[in-house]
């Protein structure tokens, strides 16, 4: 169920809210089991096949979660993230590898009637019982009964697509009675503001800009030669699209959680006014960067075994975070790319004087935008055809669109990010009403117009 659809925004939302105010109101001990219930229902609505997938998921990965919690077999969690990782590859690069490896045909396990098809949030889930299991056997993490923990890794505002939580992020809000609180309304009020919003940025700017882009790659990956405009039109393009895209989604779930009484973590902080590479990561999908630097760079050795084991770690984290985009020689080009980059900043701060703000935005956001080809184009030779025309070994061409990447280009590097400015809203009678307005533009926008689905929801 998209969150960008009539379904979703004005039956599936409206009636478990009810319900889920009706059930805090007057048996509250069911909360949770509602909660678990209508994250299925959310889940299976695209394909109903892949309801069994996501609940033996997570039985599966409770119940051995259970059995080292009482016998600390270290190899029970071993082996659950082993087989999670597993499960991910199979259905995520079964097809990939059998490209680059001609000669070898892999099993078409036609699971559930399934095939290898992609369902939907495996990755984002499956790192979700990762998180969970290393933290269980390192320690930190308590045991959790089966509905609760069923919560953390099936919660519908963020199973498909994000953000990622920690269960220290999350598990304690499951106890609170979020209507009883003292700023319950404003709260809500802010969980609506943030899903206008991000609906809003979805369909005024994601949308059109991907009108725009998706033709040219199109054309790129036919073959066809790509000219200077059209070329820096995909690309300055696709670099706010993706942006409006995600963090518009990334609102919605933020705002769909608040209005049920849990608070996500951010995802987004303006990472287009990054100085340096190492902060635009620190801004831009916060909580994916956070589980590559925990869970893989980290234990890979970090910067705790010298340089050169920190460099490798590295650059076989930011491969490995390409690769868990896609699929695709392109994705794992993309993280290998900013893999370098990274390395080259920890050497400039060795050896270099610190540089001018300015410089830095400039060199990292040249830098991301040029990298955001490899991801966008799906071969080299398509996302070469739109580097041939970035340099201008290509026809001039005419008709750059500037007014959609202007706006969309000051939405994503002015002013606050979209949780500090509703924080910071004044509650008022007219802000309601703008707000209302606001909405029901975007539904008839969204009526006239082709929608896209979020970007994120391939990977």
């Amino acid at each position: 169920m998209l969150f960008n659809s009539f379904l979703f925004l004005l039956v599936f939302l409206p009636s478990a809210l009810s319900l889920h105010w009706l059930v805090e109101r007057f048996q509250p001990g069911w909360r949770l089991h509602l909660l678990v219930f209508l994250s299925f229902v959310f889940y299976g609505y695209w394909d109903w096949r892949f309801i069994p997938l996501l609940a033996l998921s997570i039985l599966i990965n409770w119940t051995l979660a259970e059995f080292f919690a009482r016998n600390r077999q270290g190899f029970l969690i071993a082996v659950a993230i082993a087989v999670n990782l597993l499960v991910l590859g199979y259905f995520k690069y079964a097809n990939f590898f059998s490209t680059l490896l001609p000669g070898v045909s892999l099993p078409n396990a036609d699971i559930f009637g399934m095939g290898t098809a992609l369902p939907l949030g495996i990755s984002f889930f499956t790192f979700h019982h990762v998180m969970y299991l290393s933290d269980l056997k390192a320690g930190k993490a308590p045991r959790y009964d089966l509905t609760r923990y069923a919560l953390y890794i099936g919660f519908f505002p963020q199973v498909l697509s994000g953000p990622l939580v920690r269960w220290s992020e999350i598990m304690h809000q499951f106890e609170e009675r979020p209507y009883e609180r003292s700023d319950a309304a404003q709260r809500f009020a802010w969980g609506m503001m943030l899903v206008v919003i991000g609906l809003a940025k979805k369909v005024f700017l994601g949308d059109p800009l991907a009108a725009d882009v998706n033709p040219i790659f199109a054309a790129a990956a036919n073959g066809e030669i790509v000219s200077l405009v059209d070329a820096w039109q995909a690309t300055l393009g696709f670099t706010f699209q993706i942006y409006c895209d995600f963090s518009g989604y990334t609102d919605m779930a933020v705002g769909v959680a608040l209005m049920f009484g849990i608070v996500l973590p951010q995802n987004f902080r303006i990472p287009y006014r990054a100085t340096s590479l190492s902060d635009f990561w620190r801004r831009w999908h916060m909580t994916l960067s956070r589980f590559l630097r925990d869970y893989l760079y980290i234990p890979l050795g970090g910067n705790r075994r010298g340089l050169p084991m920190q460099l490798l770690a590295l650059l076989a984290t930011m491969v490995l975070g390409g690769l868990w985009h896609g699929a695709g020689l392109t994705f794992a080009a993309w993280g290998a790319l900013h893999g370098f980059g990274l390395c080259v900043g920890v050497l400039w701060r060795r050896v270099a004087r610190p540089m001018p703000a300015f410089l830095g935005w400039g060199l990292t956001f040249a830098f991301v935008v040029l990298a955001w080809v490899l991801f966008r184009a799906p071969t080299f030779h398509a996302a070469l055809r739109i580097y041939d025309g970035l340099i201008g070994f290509a026809p001039v061409g005419h008709g750059l669109k500037w007014r959609s990447i202007a706006v969309a280009a000051a939405v994503a590097m002015i002013g606050p990010t979209t949780w500090d400015a509703v924080r910071k809203a004044t509650p008022s009678r007219w802000a309601a009403v703008a707000f209302a307005i606001l909405f029901v533009l975007t539904l008839f926008k969204m009526g006239n117009d082709e929608t896209y689905e979020f970007i994120y929801f391939q990977f």
